[in-house]
């Protein structure tokens, strides 16, 4: 093989629906019709109608067998050239940002010159589905070739199995949710409450003054007559916060909130990733160089914290570019639950956990919290699962060219027990 020097991903920019709580703006809306919207959207932006895209790599977590191929369907709605193809792929909250890490390795060394990182999710149209045994009896009813082979397949049928298996985003292998989950690794971290409620009360400030500023203007696309996230809860403040009930441990050593923790959302986003080359070609500035992206895992089944998989992640990619956590001046910690974010800035602290855990000779540090998440973040916005990295990517790719210079980073935690994380840096 010819040896290629690899080439710098450019991060040209990305725009999303605004997102919306579950059940609510979108609750007619699917998965296909948002990512479509989003696609559509991002094409307008940046002139690309008629144009040929190398790739268009998206996907759902909450999906239908019927979206098999989504991001083709989503493709082929939109007018970008039919030549463009779609790729259906997922991995949980990391989708749109593992999207773009598959894209970003392409285009460096050079099989591609330009590709659309992309995600969209719904529960509000989640699929739900018959037990087992009776989807067995339906399909053997669908093979028969007369009306009594077709009867038979119900011969001896229960009532029970007419019961649907209601959607679940619980993990398989304990049987507890993200939020369950979340709880167990507040009280190993000895998170308070009261922290919590601040960091998501900072959040949904950051997130209004961002909206009444104008920043979000040319990152939102209009989706069924919406055109602002409509859960940002400007009016809120901690003595409203301190209020609610516990939501995933009633007890009085519970602290996960329905405020403190992403509610369930609907919404698309979509990023565009090029060549240097391509862009020029194009006339399109870049407004961030996508430098390096990790996924990770850790043990959950066994013990480990859920959504601590980040950590691992940041450690390696600090390691292999030989930097330090405080070299960053900007940081977007996804925030699936104030609880998870506060348990990551706390483990970097934690010298043992930095030895044993991440491999590192002494405790990372801390973080100037003034440069983390100052757009606020998921517990503002929401968070539909598929389309929360495109939001941060693009979100962080545009702070940086308005700041001019520096780095950032992205760190995002996900079902299983994987995280993801990327660094960017200022194009300017």
């Amino acid at each position: 093989m010819v040896e290629k020097t690899l080439r710098r991903v450019a991060v040209i920019g990305g725009v999303r629906t605004p997102f919306c709580r579950s059940h609510t703006m979108y609750a007619d809306l699917t998965n296909l019709e948002m990512l479509t919207t989003v696609l559509q959207g991002l094409s307008d932006r940046f002139a690309l109608n008629g144009k040929h895209i190398d790739e268009v790599v998206a996907g759902a977590v909450v999906t239908h067998a019927k979206d098999w191929n989504l991001a083709r369907e989503a493709v082929v709605g939109t007018r970008l050239a039919p030549s463009t193809p779609g790729i259906t792929m997922m991995q949980a909250c990391g989708t749109s940002l593992q999207a773009a890490m598959g894209i970003g390795a392409k285009i460096a060394s050079g099989q591609i010159e330009c590709g659309i990182a992309a995600g969209s999710d719904t529960t509000s149209d989640a699929a739900i589905v018959f037990q087992r045994k009776f989807a067995q009896r339906l399909v053997a009813a669908s093979r028969g070739r007369s009306f009594m082979q077709k009867l038979r397949a119900f011969k001896g049928m229960k009532l029970r199995e007419l019961g649907p298996d209601a959607p679940s985003t619980g993990e398989p292998r304990t049987r507890l949710s993200m939020g369950q989950h979340c709880e167990l690794m507040a009280k190993e971290w000895s998170i308070e409450r009261t922290a919590q409620d601040e960091l998501a009360y900072n959040s949904h400030m950051n997130a209004s003054k961002a909206f009444d500023e104008g920043f979000h203007d040319d990152l939102l696309v209009p989706c069924a007559g919406v055109y602002r996230d409509n859960n940002i809860r400007s009016d809120t403040t901690l003595e409203k916060l301190a209020e609610l009930r516990t939501a995933f441990d009633r007890s009085s050593k519970g602290t996960l909130t329905a405020a403190n923790s992403t509610p369930l959302t609907d919404g698309a986003s979509a990023t565009l990733l090029a060549s240097e080359e391509w862009a020029k070609k194009h006339n399109l500035p870049v407004l961030a160089w996508l430098v390096d992206a990790q996924t990770s895992a850790v043990d959950f089944v066994a013990g480990d914290g859920l959504l601590m998989a980040p950590t691992v992640a940041i450690a390696n990619l600090l390691k292999r570019n030989d930097m330090a956590l405080q070299d960053f001046d900007l940081y977007e910690i996804h925030e699936a639950f104030a609880a998870q974010v506060l348990c990551t800035l706390k483990s970097f602290e934690d010298a043992d956990y930095c030895k044993n855990v991440l491999g590192a000779d002494k405790a990372l540090g801390s973080i100037d919290l003034t440069k983390m998440n100052v757009k606020g973040s998921s517990l503002a916005y929401g968070h539909p699962f598929a389309a929360t990295g495109g939001r941060i990517l693009s979100l962080l790719a545009k702070q940086l060219h308005e700041k001019g210079s520096g780095k950032g980073l992205i760190s995002i935690c996900t079902a299983g027990g994987m995280g993801v994380a990327a660094i960017l840096e200022s194009a300017k």
